[in-house]
């Protein structure tokens, strides 16, 4: 059963206005689902390197646990788990932690473990492991593998550092096959088109779908660390 909100006192313009809103959202969300059949839908990626990352502790305490190498084909648990890797945009050029990459790993930390019911996940960034960790420390992540790939070729071969070390924020997803290969499957990123330059991965993010719920919108509203 369709539910309505009615309130007391709405004018006709306001209603109609509001039901075409209405059919408008759920004309984008039927798009929306055929695009995600699409992506679901694509043929068999290439086989990728086997990138070595760096990890650190995966917990908030100082500690004195060493930093360990990890493989790509280690980070996946089981033959048929997906990989999510967020490239957060941190070291080489971005010598400090980008607020909005913080805004959504924020986030992350959050349904970690709900993701993991369905796929793996890790955070990588150029910079190095114990960098990495204590911004993680300051930011309470306790769910993340956070992994610093500032020595591979992992970054830029996906998209997410150019030649001269500039970072930018990216989603890849990979899968394994049986012999123990990685396959890309697919790769997002923020700038989709020339006029298109922040919006590429913004569904990986409630804060802005709870902003474009306001008469305000997003506005010039940016991220930032100091909150």
């Amino acid at each position: 059963m369709v539910r309505h909100t009615r309130l007391p006192g709405e004018s006709a313009d306001y209603l109609a206005a509001r039901e075409e809103l209405r059919l408008a959202e759920i004309e984008l969300m039927r798009h929306r689902e055929e695009v995600a059949s699409r992506r679901r839908a694509l043929p068999e990626g290439p086989v990728v390197d086997d990138y070595v990352f760096l990890e650190g502790p995966a917990d908030l305490d100082e500690g004195d646990t060493p930093v360990r190498e990890v493989t790509l084909s280690g980070l996946f648990t089981a033959p048929d788990r997906p990989l999510i890797v967020y490239h957060f945009m941190y070291g080489k050029l971005q010598t400090d932690p980008c607020p909005m990459c913080t805004l959504w790993i924020d986030g992350f930390n959050g349904v970690a473990h709900h993701i993991a019911q369905r796929a793996d996940f890790a955070v990588a960034a150029a910079a190095d492991a114990p960098t990495l960790r204590q911004h993680a420390r300051n930011r309470g992540w306790s769910r993340l593998r956070l992994l610093s790939c500032g020595d591979s070729t992992f970054k830029y071969d996906l998209g997410s550092e150019d030649e001269d070390g500039a970072q930018d924020s990216t989603v890849s997803v990979f899968t394994r096959d049986g012999d123990g290969s990685v396959r890309h499957f697919y790769s997002a990123h923020p700038r989709m088109a020339e006029d298109i330059d922040q919006r590429g991965i913004d569904l990986l993010n409630p804060v802005w779908h709870l902003l474009d719920l306001t008469p305000g919108g997003r506005g010039d509203w940016f991220a930032g660390l100091d909150y």
